[in-house]
């Protein structure tokens, strides 16, 4: 099963840009050539430049504290685990504590760091960060692999926090719409919204092996879904068939 997430609002986008760095990030850090572990860097540094925005720690804290006061309301519900129900209000208030005990703004360690800094700068350059622009930086991707893992364990202490509230706001709001499924005739398929509780997200699943990818566009009123193919490694092209998808709108 494919799946596509289309995010609704600034927050959500932001969220979702955050997991899919993070995820860059661990994955390459998890790996020991020099290469990969080039590539980390870049993504800890495209997530610098993510959570720059000065309000976004206070949005996170604001978002979590909101979800925890919902999920207390669950209480008593027996439709709802008492664990899981505790489990993932111990996770918010470990992961709002986190973010409230990093004083300033967030990342702003790292962005203290001069090295860190004059990597970032010469990284906006195509081929910037050749070896003679920054021998330090050559330097340190020579270094021994445990070496470059544990000075990345260090830099991810200050991000963790971040890292787990998008991860839990997102795990909250996946967890929110109920899968539907769908037709689209001729490639195409609207959904109005009119009365509608506003929606976050919309995810959209398909077969493994549908030849079709979907694009959103959407307002207060209506979702409009559009499939395409690609028709060569240049262009794409409608898809003029009826498609079978799930949807989920998902709502905090």
């Amino acid at each position: 099963m494919s799946s596509y997430e289309f995010p609704f609002n600034e927050r959500i986008r932001t969220l979702l840009r955050l997991e899919d760095l993070f995820g860059k990030l661990h994955h390459n850090i998890a790996k020991s050539l020099a290469q990969e572990h080039h590539c980390a860097m870049m993504f800890m540094l495209q997530i610098l430049d993510v959570i720059d925005r000065a309000e976004l720690k206070a949005d996170l804290i604001q978002e979590l504290e909101r979800q925890k006061n919902n999920m207390l309301g669950l209480r008593g519900n027996p439709q709802i685990s008492e664990k899981a129900l505790n489990d993932i209000l111990d996770k918010i208030d470990a992961t709002s504590t986190a973010l409230k005990s990093d004083n300033g703004k967030l990342g702003q360690t790292l962005r203290d760091n001069e090295w860190l800094m004059s990597i970032k700068q010469r990284a906006g350059i195509p081929g910037g960060v050749c070896a003679f622009d920054l021998p330090s930086y050559h330097h340190w991707l020579n270094l021994d692999a445990a070496r470059r893992k544990q000075d990345f364990a260090l830099w991810l202490t200050k991000l963790n926090p971040i890292h787990d509230a998008a991860g839990t706001i997102l795990k909250i709001l996946r967890g929110s719409g109920a899968r539907t499924k769908y037709l689209a005739n001729n490639g195409f398929f609207q959904q109005m919204l009119a009365g509608a509780k506003p929606a976050q997200m919309l995810r959209i699943e398909l077969p493994d092996r549908c030849p079709c990818f979907p694009e959103v566009s959407a307002n207060k009123y209506a979702i409009n879904i559009r499939f395409f193919g690609l028709d060569s490694i240049e262009k794409t092209k409608k898809c003029e068939e009826e498609i079978d998808f799930t949807m989920v709108l998902c709502n905090l």
